[in-house]
């Protein structure tokens, strides 16, 4: 019988390793997702991953649920995060293109296509500010309602909307100029 994710921060407040473990593996995907999003680096985004459970393990016993367990995962992942790209002085890079998912395509032409779309996107996302980059990620990848981004980011659901607003604003733009269109 799987346990409730109730039952189990209970648990893991309580000390239990094996629970924690359990909220580990139900919520790793997404974290290490949303930090390889923003840091733009796969070994980077594992270390800052294993960072912010290790945080989330030392800070679970005093955490009040005020919002979800997922949602507060997510505002450790991001300030571990920034705090990690300060220290390293840059932001993001573009991952080589081996990383990046390519769309199935009836052709190997249609898929490295597809694979260019994806790394100019992956390029255009990276020099968004940071600001708009995360709320941007957790918007369209994630799917967060934009209360979840809010609190995840500890600002009002105004300027996840105004951010959202601008980033989108500001890809369009990019993508315009890098490619000459200008009727998308």
């Amino acid at each position: 019988m799987q346990d409730n994710e109730g039952d189990l921060i209970r648990r893991a407040q309580a000390g239990d390793r094996q629970a924690f473990g359990a909220l580990v593996q139900q919520h790793q995907r997404q974290v290490f997702s949303f930090v390889r999003r923003m840091c733009g680096n796969n070994d980077q985004a594992l270390d800052i991953t294993q960072d912010t459970f290790i945080k989330a393990w030392h800070a679970l016993p005093d955490w009040q649920p005020e919002a979800r367990l997922q949602t507060w995962l997510l505002r450790i992942a991001r300030n571990t995060t920034i705090d990690a790209l300060r220290r390293r002085q840059h932001m993001a890079e573009p991952l080589p293109e081996d990383h990046l998912l390519i769309a199935s395509g009836p052709t190997p032409l249609r898929q490295l296509e597809n694979s260019r779309c994806l790394t100019q996107l992956e390029r255009l996302i990276a020099q968004l500010p940071t600001g708009q980059r995360e709320v941007l990620l957790l918007r369209e990848l994630d799917g967060l309602a934009y209360r979840d981004i809010a609190t995840s980011l500890n600002i009002s659901e105004g300027t996840v909307k105004s951010r959202l607003a601008r980033a989108r604003e500001a890809l369009l733009e990019a993508r315009a100029a890098m490619t000459g269109d200008s009727d998308d």
